[in-house]
């Protein structure tokens, strides 16, 4: 079938996720995407073939050993062309907090005592805590705070908070409770005018379509790729001319090999491999839609966010509705996705209800979701939220489809 940049083919989509098929999961609709989504079979297959056939030390002369290792080095490769960036800009880490962890220690010694850094109350906190760890150098750490009325950062405030004294901004570009994405190009274009670094954490962001990193400019971006529909690793990139200049924070023999100095111990071989899986669904997608063989992967991309775009608009957009409308449930964030200004990431709690016992009620109707904080504290700290009990979040991608919605309205029916 080809659909030629129409709409998304959902049933060919979700044909590709054995998780639709497996007699655990297919009678519920999942939607608890963004604290992790299913995996294709392409993903599985490559997972597999590489414990079987592959599960050596890479990089030997041995046949198993040389597959391991270029497997290994054609995912990175893969990856990097997906997000418009070069292979050794990138690194695989176990998580976006692992790998901010890392390398916030290792820009630490480009600042010095009265420095500032700037870091919001909208982020998870992966993209806070390591960057407020600089504060036991002496750094001064600042907080962009969202408006308290819309939850949403704005970028007259981030005016007022850079100077010659900052640094590195770090900031979300799109919240995961509050859904809205972040215009990324302006913050970095206002940030380097004031020769400020950025650093954009993507999580919640590529799920819904992988980034030009290029494009938005910034130094440093980061996201998770288990929520980007493979296995529990994450990705981080960073301009070359930064990258090789850091102070190594791995094995010392290694200083100079960038990015590895930022990647203490090395990714997960198997796991790692399995990443080729991603790139062949994107192009299993591609070719379903798409006539034209374009080999160029950012065009394809491309062309793939706008059909998810459109698709998951048309989802979310009636969930966003009945939530807004609903005089006992608080939306947060936006109340309709119009362009892409916002994820089909909807947070929301209940006047009379704690978020567990709301969650409680949608589990019982087959809805796999969850409250929480979402490590996402400050932001609902501001909010007046308890942290504690936190939000209901409804989290879609493309593989939902319009019964998922259905269900979705029945079960939000039954809270009242």
């Amino acid at each position: 079938m080809n659909i030629e940049n129409n709409e998304l083919d959902v049933n060919f989509v979700r044909s590709q996720f054995p998780a639709f098929k497996d007699e655990l999961c297919k009678d519920w609709v999942f939607l608890e995407n963004a604290g992790g989504s299913y995996v294709p079979d392409t993903v599985v297959d490559r997972l597999t073939k590489f414990m079987i056939s592959t599960k050596v030390q890479p990089y030997a002369e041995y046949p198993m050993s040389k597959i391991a290792g270029n497997e290994m080095d054609i995912a990175t490769e893969y990856f990097s062309k997906m997000i418009n960036a070069q292979k050794n800009e990138i690194l695989i880490g176990g998580s976006t907090s692992i790998n901010l962890y890392v390398l916030s220690n290792a820009l630490r010694s480009f600042l010095k005592p009265g420095d500032e850094v700037i870091v919001t109350n909208q982020d998870h906190e992966a993209n806070i805590s390591p960057w407020r760890r600089l504060e036991e150098s002496g750094i001064k750490i600042i907080e962009w705070k969202i408006n308290k009325e819309n939850a949403e950062l704005e970028i007259d405030s981030l005016l007022n908070l850079l100077n010659k004294k900052t640094k590195i901004v770090a900031v979300t570009h799109c919240s995961n409770i509050v859904g809205s994405v972040n215009n990324i190009k302006k913050i970095t274009k206002l940030a380097h005018a004031n020769n400020t670094l950025v650093m954009a954490d993507g999580v919640s962001y590529a799920p819904h379509g992988f980034p030009d990193v290029k494009d938005l400019d910034v130094d440093f971006y980061t996201f998770s790729l288990y929520k980007t529909y493979g296995p529990h690793l994450a990705l981080l990139y960073g301009k070359e001319e930064i990258l090789k200049t850091l102070p190594n924070q791995n094995h010392s023999f290694l200083n100079g090999n960038y990015p590895y100095t930022l990647n203490p111990g090395g990714p997960n071989h198997e796991e790692l491999s399995s990443l080729i899986g991603i790139y062949d669904y994107v192009n299993k997608i591609y070719n379903h839609h798409f006539s034209d063989k374009d080999n160029k992967i950012q065009k394809k991309i491309a062309k793939i966010n706008n059909l998810i775009a459109k698709h998951e608009e048309k989802l979310a957009n009636p969930i966003l509705k009945y939530i807004s409308l609903n005089k006992n449930l608080k939306l947060i964030g936006k109340d309709k996705i119009v362009s892409k200004n916002r994820a089909p990431t909807i947070s929301f709690t209940h006047k009379n209800k704690t978020s567990e016992e709301v969650s409680k009620i949608l589990v019982a109707n087959k809805i796999a979701t969850r409250n929480d904080n979402f490590y996402a504290w400050r932001c609902l700290d501001y909010l007046g939220i308890d942290t504690d009990d936190g939000v209901v979040r409804l989290s879609l991608v493309h593989y939902n489809d319009q019964n998922d919605v259905n269900m979705v309205l029945e079960a939000l029916d039954r809270v009242n």
